[in-house]
C-alpha cells in the first residue's frame, strides 16, 4: 500500500467501477459474507427489505474502499502549473515560497478497527517550491484516495502529508485533520446512560519539509489561518502518546457469543476488499465488526410495561379539557437494514393529554425509542413502529417526529455529508386537526440534530 505506486485506474475515481463490477469475485464474495453475517443475527435474508441488502453492503464498501485502486501520480501528473511569484524584493508569494492552504475538506473513512465509517475534516498546507504549484483540487482529490482506505487517524494524515510532499515536491506539506468515530452505547447501557456521547473526536497533525518541526514558525502562520474554523490547538493528539486507541470497539466488553462463521465471513470481505487479515492492525477487526452487529441481533424482546398499558388506556378516557404534552429530543441510535451502516438522530414525541391525568414519563417513552431503535431498520419503519406502540400507551392521539444523520449518506457514492433526513406519524386527532400539528411542532427546538 505504498503511496504513489498502487493500483490500476487511471484517473477520476469513478472510472474504477465498470458496468459490470456486480458480477466480479470480489463483490459476489462479499455478498455471500453478508448473507452468513444476516443469518447470524436471525435474520431471513430473502425477508423483502434485505433481499437486495448483501449487494448494496458490497457496492457501499468497494465504494468507501477504492483508494485502494488509484495511484497519487495518476492524480498529480499534469497538474502542476509555473508561477514565479515575486522576483525582487523582499518575502515570497506563490510559487517562490508562499504558503498555500485549502481549508475544510469533508471526506470520510472507514476505521480500520471495527469497519465503521468516519467523518473528516481535512486541513492542507504547502509552501511551493521551484517556481510550481499544483492545482487546487489536486489536494482534495490526492486526500480522498488515502481516506478511501481502511484507516486510522494519524496514519491517514501521515500517508496524505507523505503523498503530496513525494509528488509535487514542495518545499514541505502541512495536514490537520479532524476525525469524528460514531460510538453507540450497546442496547444495556443505553438504557442507564441517559448523557451517551455520540462520538469520539480526535485531532492530528502531520509535517513535512519545512513542516517537519512542530515548532517551526511556519505552522504558527497555518494554525492562524484556521482558527476560524475553530480549530483547538491544545487538543492536537501527540503523536508519541501512549494513548493510541481512539476507535469505542476497543473499550466496549463484549456483546453476544462468539460466532466463527460470523467473524470468518467478515475476514473474507476484507480480503476482498485488497486488504489483508492477517494485518496487525485489522487482527481483531472481524470479531470488533460482530460485536457492534449484535446489538441488532433479532431476538424480538418483548416490552414489559407492568400492566401500565390498560391502566393508563382507561384514565386517558376521562372527560376534561385537552392540552398537548411533549417529550423532545429523545435520543436514538439504530442499523440501516439496507446497507448495515449506522444512524441516529433524536425522537420528539407529542400527545393529547386528557385533564386530570398526569403526563406519561419520559423514561419509559426513552425506554421505547430505544427499543424499536436497536434492531436492523429504515427511519420510516422505526417512525410508524414508536408511534404505534405510544398510541397504545397514550388513547391514540400521537404525533412523533424523528431527525436522524445516516451514515450510509456519507459513505456511498453520494457523500452527502451534513445531510439530515426527518420522518412524521400523526395518529387520532393528529392526522385530522392541523391546529393540533402546528402547535407540536412550533414546540420542537430548531435546533435538535446529534452532533457530527
Amino acid at each position: 500500500m505504498g503511496a504513489l505506486d498502487e493500483g490500476h485506474c487511471n484517473g477520476e475515481v469513478e472510472g474504477c467501477f465498470e458496468l459490470g463490477f456486480e458480477k466480479e469475485v470480489e463483490t459476489v464474495a462479499i455478498e455471500d459474507a453478508v448473507k452468513v453475517l444476516l443469518q447470524g443475527l436471525g435474520e431471513d435474508v430473502n425477508r423483502e427489505g434485505l433481499q437486495k441488502t448483501p449487494l448494496r453492503v458490497a457496492k457501499a464498501l468497494r465504494e468507501g474502499t477504492r483508494g485502494y485502486q488509484l495511484k497519487v501520480k495518476d492524480i498529480v501528473q499534469g497538474a502542476l502549473f509555473p508561477e514565479a511569484g515575486l522576483e525582487t524584493g523582499t518575502g515570497h508569494a506563490g510559487g517562490v515560497g508562499g504558503l498555500v492552504i485549502v481549508r475544510d475538506l469533508d471526506l470520510f473513512s472507514y476505521c480500520e478497527s471495527c469497519l465503521l465509517p468516519f467523518q473528516v475534516k481535512c486541513h492542507i498546507g504547502y509552501v511551493p517550491s521551484g517556481h510550481r504549484v499544483v492545482g487546487l483540487s489536486k489536494l482534495s482529490r490526492v486526500a480522498d484516495v488515502f481516506a478511501k482506505r481502511l484507516q486510522d487517524p494519524q496514519r491517514l494524515a501521515d500517508e496524505i502529508c507523505s503523498a503530496l510532499q513525494h509528488g509535487i515536491k514542495p518545499a514541505g506539506v502541512s495536514v490537520i485533520l479532524q476525525c469524528s468515530h460514531i460510538h453507540f452505547p450497546t442496547l444495556e447501557s443505553a438504557f442507564l446512560a441517559s448523557n451517551h456521547h455520540g462520538f469520539v473526536k480526535m485531532l492530528v497533525t502531520s509535517g513535512s519539509g519545512v513542516f517537519e518541526n512542530e515548532k517551526a514558525d511556519i505552522w504558527g502562520d497555518f494554525l492562524s489561518l484556521l482558527k476560524f474554523r475553530g480549530i483547538n490547538v491544545d487538543k492536537i493528539h501527540p503523536r508519541d502518546s501512549a494513548d493510541k486507541c481512539w476507535c469505542p470497539s476497543q473499550t466496549t466488553s463484549k456483546v453476544g457469543p462468539a460466532n466463527s462463521g460470523m467473524t470468518a465471513a467478515v475476514s473474507l470481505i476484507l480480503r476482498s476488499l485488497g486488504e489483508d487479515p492477517l494485518r496487525k492492525e485489522l487482527l481483531g477487526t472481524p470479531n470488533n465488526f460482530v460485536k457492534w452487529l449484535f446489538n441488532f441481533k433479532n431476538s424480538h424482546l418483548e416490552m414489559k410495561l407492568n400492566g401500565f398499558v390498560l391502566g393508563r388506556m382507561d384514565a386517558l378516557k376521562s372527560i376534561g379539557d385537552d392540552n398537548i404534552q411533549s417529550e423532545l429530543n429523545l435520543s436514538f441510535w439504530s442499523q440501516c437494514e439496507h446497507h448495515l451502516l449506522p444512524f441516529h438522530g433524536v425522537v420528539h414525541i407529542g400527545y393529547i393529554c386528557t385533564g386530570g391525568v398526569d403526563p406519561i414519563g419520559k423514561c419509559l417513552l426513552q425506554s421505547i425509542v430505544h427499543f424499536h431503535g436497536f434492531k436492523l431498520q429504515v427511519q420510516e419503519r422505526l417512525t410508524r413502529q414508536i408511534a404505534e406502540t405510544a398510541s397504545s400507551l397514550l388513547g391514540g392521539d400521537v404525533m412523533v417526529v424523528v431527525e436522524a444523520n445516516h451514515t450510509c449518506m456519507i459513505s456511498r457514492g453520494i457523500e452527502k455529508i451534513g445531510s439530515n433526513t426527518a420522518t412524521v406519524a400523526v395518529l387520532g386527532r393528529f392526522s385530522t386537526d392541523p391546529a393540533f400539528r402546528a402547535k407540536f411542532l412550533q414546540s420542537i427546538p430548531n435546533s435538535t440534530t446529534t452532533e457530527g
